[in-house]
């Protein structure tokens, strides 16, 4: 008999509001040691912050006039919630590069003042309460959703390839569109079709693992179903189901039989329901967690599906699972022995796949263009191996538990043949494989001087200082860099008689002559032009594109000078601290799938004091984050942050 389309598609459709809302928090309480620093903060604001605020800024970015939509009124206001926290960083890139106040302003502060600001600054996230922040529920990556779907059904991961890629710098989406719904239901449809046999045919290995054996002749089929279901969504949502979550699958298996399915197609159509529950599609916590003050940890199930998520990017194993229903995976020692034992295992590449490229920016290289003629040599093959010397130099930092300044100051890499035409290196690495090797060269190593980050901070047709500078200060050392100025002309529309016999660092150099451009360019130009050796692809040359002799020399701010990219490096791999602090904050942020903020800063804090103890180690830093404060709680009620006016 035909099953009616539309009840399936109803019965579906229950599971798929059944997605569990966050509920809404309250003010945490503060210890001892926080409400000193707090209270230092409260001060520290008052009689800084304030003050430098009001007399250099509230007059173009005030109540009364937001010149560029600033407005620091709100920030003045509630200096320590979410919001405020951008519009400090915003003041305080801008007084660090004397962008603010501009130079016609006839109040200025002293440079007193301008040293004291970075230090005012901050202390303002203090003023928030000891929070864990929001908890993303959060829809599974397309890779975790095709590795999650390996593991628990067999089926090859390139199931899912016609889902949509996830767009870079939207965050973690947390709803479903039609579009999305009918994919998923189809993907389910033949990830069933390939793993369960036909109606008639002898059950699979997998199918008699999922359903078991039928029930005997007089048995209640319902209560065997009930059985299978519950075996099914411990399994698929990661955590054990709650009684309301059962009842909607056994609708589904009720509403099949109703049709005249037989048993075995029943749980079929439940297995499809689980499928495309939200529970699935989702990392979803269980919603019986109260607190009086709004915030609880994470019970281990939910903190087996974060770990497993982050460094595998698929669901837990049965060890982390059996651990989990154990309720022991959360004593320190335990979480830390599975934190080094998902890091040795080979899928353990997952967080180089998902957080590594997209800190180093190398996610959409596969797909960037380059001008055919000038570099014939960005194949897929090379741009493959590109991506694959940063996974593996990645990997090798954090299995051997390296110094993170490694990413800087390395002297090896992994190369195959194809790759080593870059690095002049194809006499003596031969064949496909890629294989580490030891680099002499000292301009050479680390990710400052890796073909594909080159590659990926370069126009299709040529270098680009500018873009390298941008990268290296943003994404190795953590600063906030302005975006430019409206109306800058692009090198290539300068006027060509001006420029015509200029060297491309000469011709970026004429940045320096407008007074709005300068301020910036003379922090992160020097560090592109000292990259310059490289072409647009990481090749070494001595002459720019034009003929130039190559100019590589320049000065950071603090009088640091450097002739050459290894002199560069080692200035960058000296500022450790702000190495470390930068790569903590990244994958902190990446971690809890959201901008850190607040009680987020202070945690940082903590986490540089334990990594600057142990040598910046970058296995120590995974584990540090895995045990932090935000990622093992959660809060459950929404919370404002107090007014340091506030008594």
């Amino acid at each position: 008999m035909t099953v009616p389309k539309t009840s399936i598609c109803g019965a579906l459709a229950i599971t798929l509001l059944a997605l569990p809302c966050l509920a809404q928090p309250a003010e945490d309480a503060e210890d001892a040691q926080f409400a000193a620093l707090r209270a230092d903060a409260k001060k520290s604001f008052e009689e800084g912050v304030a003050p430098f605020v009001k007399t250099y800024c509230a007059h173009c970015h005030g109540q009364n006039r937001q010149k560029g939509g600033i407005n620091f009124q709100p920030a003045l206001n509630n200096p320590g919630n979410a919001d405020s926290a951008k519009r400090w960083k915003q003041a305080l890139a801008a007084v660090k590069t004397h962008d603010m106040p501009p130079e016609d302003q006839e109040k200025q502060p002293t440079d007193e003042e301008r040293q004291k600001f970075p230090d005012w600054i901050a202390k303002i996230k203090y003023l928030s309460a000891k929070d864990p922040g929001s908890f993303v529920i959060r829809r599974l990556t397309k890779t975790e959703y095709a590795n999650t779907l390996h593991d628990l059904l067999g089926v090859d991961p390139a199931i899912a390839r016609d889902l949509p890629d996830e767009v870079i710098g939207a965050g973690y989406l947390n709803t479903l569109s039609p579009l999305q719904s009918e994919l998923y239901l189809a993907i389910a449809n033949e990830a069933l079709d390939r793993v369960l046999a036909p109606e008639d045919a002898p059950p699979t290995r997998l199918q008699e693992r999922l359903f078991g054996n039928p029930p005997e002749p007089g048995a209640d089929p319902r209560a065997a179903a009930r059985h299978v279901a519950t075996g099914l969504a411990r399994t698929a949502y990661r955590r054990p189901p709650s009684a309301a979550e059962l009842d909607v699958l056994m609708d589904v298996f009720d509403l099949a039989r109703e049709n005249k399915l037989s048993y075995g197609a029943s749980l079929r159509l439940m297995l499809k329901a689980v499928l495309v529950s939200p529970q699935f599609l989702f990392i979803t916590p269980a919603d019986d967690a109260t607190s009086d003050d709004g915030i609880v940890p994470l019970d281990d199930h939910q903190l087996a599906s974060r770990l497993s998520y982050l460094l595998w990017s698929t669901m837990p194993d049965p060890e982390l699972a059996a651990l989990a229903d154990r309720g022991t995976l959360h004593e320190p020692e335990i979480l830390k022995a599975q934190v080094n034992r998902l890091l040795e295992d080979d899928r353990s590449r997952a967080l180089f796949d998902g957080f590594g490229a997209q800190w180093l920016g190398l996610e959409n290289l596969e797909d960037k263009t380059f001008d055919p003629v000038r570099f014939p040599q960005m194949t897929p093959e090379i741009r493959s191996a590109m991506i694959d010397e940063a996974r593996l130099f990645f990997g090798s930092i954090v299995r051997e538990n390296r110094n993170v300044v490694t990413f800087v100051d390395g002297d090896y890499t992994f190369l195959n043949e194809t790759l080593a035409t870059l690095y002049g290196m194809e006499e003596s690495v031969t064949g496909p494989e890629m294989r580490r090797v030891k680099l002499q060269n000292a301009n050479r190593g680390g990710i400052l001087a890796m073909p594909g980050i080159l590659a990926t901070t370069s126009f299709p047709g040529r270098t680009s200082p500018v873009k390298r500078g941008v990268w290296v200060l943003e994404q190795v050392l953590g600063e906030h860099v302005p975006p430019p100025p409206p109306n800058v002309p692009a090198l290539e529309k300068q006027d060509r008689k001006t420029i015509e016999n200029l060297t491309l660092r000469q011709r970026t150099e004429l940045h320096l002559t407008d007074a709005v451009c300068a301020n910036c360019h003379r922090i992160l130009d020097p560090i592109g032009f000292g990259l310059e050796n490289f072409d647009a692809i990481g090749r070494w040359r001595e002459q720019d594109d034009a003929g130039g002799t190559i100019d590589a020399a320049g000065e950071l701010p603090g009088g640091k000078h450097f002739t050459s990219p290894a002199e560069l490096k080692a200035i960058i791999a000296g500022r450790a601290g702000d190495l470390a602090r930068n790569l903590t904050q990244k994958l902190l942020s990446y971690t809890l799938c959201r901008q850190l903020e607040g009680y987020d800063e202070i945690v940082v804090d903590q986490l540089m004091k334990t990594m600057a103890g142990d040598g910046y180690r970058m296995r120590t830093l995974i584990t540090e984050i895995v045990a932090s404060y935000p990622f093992t709680h959660r809060r459950i009620q929404e919370q404002t942050a107090p007014s340091p006016h506030e008594k």
